[in-house]
């Protein structure tokens, strides 16, 4: 029902769900080898418990979006030098350092289908392992020699911080709009996908129409994707999407699928969802999901998710036809089509 439930939302604009991110990755399944590569040596460290969690990081996986965005947007304007590889690996890094640094913000004890780093080995271990993460991140970028490189990541590095900040200030807030919402997902989700594919033309000398371009199409991207993460924690199952369903209530996050209901539920609907909300609690997690299903948050939602990712389309019209550009065009559908 969730599933199918967002893929109906979508369906009008969309030919053929694209559940999977396989067919996208054969344009670049050179690039993603190597990129895979590189972040296993980078990873080595001289600190034996580092390589540990390291190798632990590697094996959790995940769905590399944000390398794969990256890759295919340097392959849309014909980079073929190596930074793409390294800038790539670069993005991961910063990736996996601040999710180490949420789970242990968030006391999350499962991610990936995996437990967290901080549940096997305790914050400590996880914040310091995640700024060696960042540290190595910046010594690689460094390597590229280029400036305008150093000063989006630099800056992509501080936005995300803020996103942090942002979303811990509306914690356990029920009055949290969604202006406030979509403010801390740009910063905190949607920044790293933005700088990702910007890189690209940036690293090919593409010009600034381009870089304008592809900096929305990330951001539009990425917006969609975190739209369609914060819906199915509430229309997810534990073993597809790899945490626990309701992660976000019990945190006291309040997502745009909450706040729709709250806004449009009826006075028991809304005491009720505010009361979860300040507690951060599962206890009525069933009448939770009654209370956005029956206020329609989860087609309000997919179509919030839907517009963002018609927005990244549209971001790619005047860049040159190529099979990396229909990849990046697949990508954004796949973004508000997947389950996980």
């Amino acid at each position: 029902m969730p599933a199918a439930h967002l893929q109906s939302a979508v369906s009008e604009t969309v030919s053929s769900p694209i559940d999977s991110i396989d067919s996208i990755r054969t344009v670049i399944q050179g690039d993603m080898v190597a990129v895979d590569r590189l972040i296993q040596q980078r990873l080595h460290s001289d600190v034996a418990l580092i390589n540990q969690l390291g190798a632990y990081i590697v094996k959790s996986g995940g769905k590399r979006l944000r390398p794969l965005a990256l890759l295919l947007s340097a392959g849309a304007f014909g980079y073929t030098g190596p930074h793409h590889i390294t800038l790539a690996a670069v993005i991961e890094f910063i990736h996996t350092a601040t999710l180490l640094h949420d789970d242990v913000v968030d006391a999350s004890s499962m991610r990936r289908g995996e437990s967290t780093a901080n549940e096997v080995w305790g914050n400590q271990v996880s914040v310091l392992t995640g700024d060696f993460l960042y540290s190595r991140s910046f010594q690689m970028m460094v390597e590229t020699g280029n400036m305008q490189v150093m000063g989006i990541l630099a800056n992509t590095t501080n936005t995300i911080a803020e996103g942090e900040v942002l979303q811990l200030l509306n914690s356990h807030s029920p009055n949290t709009t969604e202006a406030q919402y979509l403010d801390v997902i740009r910063c905190k989700t949607a920044k790293l996908f933005e700088s990702a594919t910007l890189l690209g033309p940036v690293i090919a000398g593409a010009g600034q129409d381009h870089e304008r371009a592809m900096a929305q199409y990330g951001l539009h991207l990425g917006t969609a994707f975190q739209i369609v993460d914060d819906m199915l924690d509430f229309t997810g199952d534990t073993q597809t999407l790899g945490k626990n369903v309701g992660d976000d209530l019990a945190e006291g996050k309040t997502t745009l699928p909450i706040i729709h209901a709250i806004e449009h539920g009826t006075a028991p609907q809304q005491a009720f969802l505010r009361q979860a909300i300040e507690n951060g609690s599962l206890e009525r997690i069933d009448e939770v999901i009654t209370a956005i299903e029956s206020t329609g948050a989860l087609a309000y939602t997919a179509r919030r998710a839907e517009e963002e990712a018609t927005l990244a389309k549209a971001s790619l019209a005047d860049i040159p036809e190529s099979d990396h550009k229909q990849a990046l065009l697949e990508l954004a559908d796949f973004s508000i089509e997947r389950t996980y």
